[in-house]
């Protein structure tokens, strides 16, 4: 096809979607948002071929890359053998996930626990709120400044953005939102050296007084039920915080009996080398939400573990939850396959290596770009670029727009090649590139990503 034929190809699409399509169901970024029509490992492909690196992998949704060949082949064999199955009935590939997903939680936390299916990350949510409801008799939750759970009602109620919710009146369960420790930003001034963890400190003196609104003492009794955390915020720019706060986190909700809900939705499956973000922490959660990287985007599939007593059938009895598509032939079929792939292959070492080699060329592209890069960072293949005025530190949301939406145009050149640069923005100011590159990327490929930054600094820097 030729180039002027995809040109009007793509025109009569975006005029078709502006008139058909709700726009309320997504949010494109760029106006006129961007058309792909192929993609294959780490690349997707406009519809005149121009290839266009992706550093976000679908909200590291298709970690494994795209067109993954094993994961594909598993999908399609279901397709001919068992497509279809109400939740009601019984497959082997179901089954067999969950046994993976609740032997894999033992062997790292020492606890006996289920596991619950779902569709997307946001029901996996509600579910969670469900559980803990149910198993404490409490409504109402904590949840971290910068955390995003999900858009559902309840899942908008745990997470941060009043954005969110504007539209839909008032959330008479909306958590109770406590500062996450972002470093490089901290809230209260202090600097990590020194600060003994002071923002975990103000936490637990909510718990020193009636007064402070969230515990009696004379009871012993909190209002609250659950805290729901991510280990590295995801939306909120993945901030990684220190590696003690956590253990002291946790220790302050246990002795409140408060339940700690660990939403692993983009962090899961070794995104940050571990299985699970929390394990780099050291702490066991109650309940832990997962999705994405498990079907790695082919079919949707979310779920969540808990411990035993928290799902024993006595406890919370069928139908406690339901969806028609929970724990369907083709997304179980393909997170069957997707944990084998990651017992049979080193996935901790391999994500681990690859980004440190990414965060080594983060950190020489802001040695090349001082000014306007204020903090790299990262861990496994969860990395960030915080990108900041001329100062080093205030928050550029212009400049961070401008680059992304320049790496978009396709107009790059490296190796004799015109390429584009899919990013993803994020951060409490949206000045943060928040990278999940895929675990397939070659070397060659991280240095060609480094490559196409420094090109995207150079031109659009002041």
């Amino acid at each position: 096809m030729a180039i002027s034929e995809t040109t009007s190809r793509t025109a009569e699409l975006l005029a078709l979607e502006n008139r058909v399509c709700s726009h309320g169901d997504t949010v494109h970024y760029l106006e006129p948002p961007k058309v792909f029509s192929s993609c294959e490992g780490s690349i997707l492909y406009d519809e005149s071929g121009t290839p266009y690196l992706d550093l976000q992998m679908w909200y590291s949704a298709a970690s494994f890359g795209y067109k993954n060949a094993r994961l594909n082949e598993a999908l399609k064999r279901q397709l001919d053998r068992l497509p279809q199955l109400a939740c009601q009935y019984l497959h082997a590939e179901k089954i067999e996930v969950a046994a993976r997903i609740a032997r894999l939680c033992e062997q790292r936390f020492g606890l006996k626990g289920r596991v619950h299916f779902n569709v997307g990350g946001s029901q996996a949510i509600e579910d969670s709120l469900k559980i803990v409801r149910n198993a404490t008799g409490k409504n109402l939750m904590f949840a971290f400044m910068g955390g995003y759970h999900g858009r559902t009602l309840g899942a908008s109620a745990i997470t941060s953005s009043f954005r969110y919710r504007r539209r839909y009146g008032h959330f008479s369960d909306r958590g109770q939102f406590m500062f996450f420790p972002y470093c490089f930003r901290c809230i209260y001034g202090k600097e990590p050296a020194s600060c003994g963890i002071y923002c975990q400190d103000q936490f637990a003196k909510l718990f020193e007084s009636e007064y402070f609104g969230v515990w009696d003492p004379k009871a012993g009794v909190s209002e609250y039920g659950a805290f729901y955390i991510e280990p590295i915020q995801g939306t909120g720019g993945y901030v990684i915080p220190p590696a003690e706060y956590f253990r002291r986190l946790k220790e302050t909700c246990d002795r409140h009996n408060i339940l700690i809900v660990d939403d692993e939705i983009q962090m899961g499956f070794y995104r940050t080398g571990k299985l699970w973000a929390i394990e780099h922490f050291g702490i066991t959660p109650d309940i832990i939400v997962f999705g994405k990287a498990l079907t790695n985007g082919l079919n949707p599939l979310s779920g969540l573990w808990a411990r035993e007593e928290l799902l024993d059938p006595e406890v919370f009895p069928p139908g406690s939850t339901h969806s028609t598509f929970s724990s369907n032939t083709l997304g179980t079929a393909v997170a069957l396959e997707a944990l084998k792939m990651m017992e049979e292959e080193d996935y901790e070492h391999r994500v681990q290596e690859k980004g440190q080699w990414f965060l080594e060329g983060l950190r020489e592209l802001q040695r090349r770009h001082p000014r306007v890069i204020g903090q790299v960072d990262g861990l496994g293949l969860a990395l960030r670029i915080e990108v900041c005025s001329s100062d080093g530190i205030t928050p550029d949301r212009g400049l961070t727009e401008r680059i992304f939406e320049e790496g978009l145009k396709g107009n790059l050149e490296s190796g004799g090649r015109r390429w584009g640069l899919v990013l993803d923005v994020g951060g409490y100011y949206k000045n943060v590139f928040t990278l999940a590159p895929s675990f397939t990327m070659t070397r060659e490929e991280v240095a060609l990503a480094i490559d196409l930054l420094d090109q995207l600094f150079a031109r659009c820097a002041p």
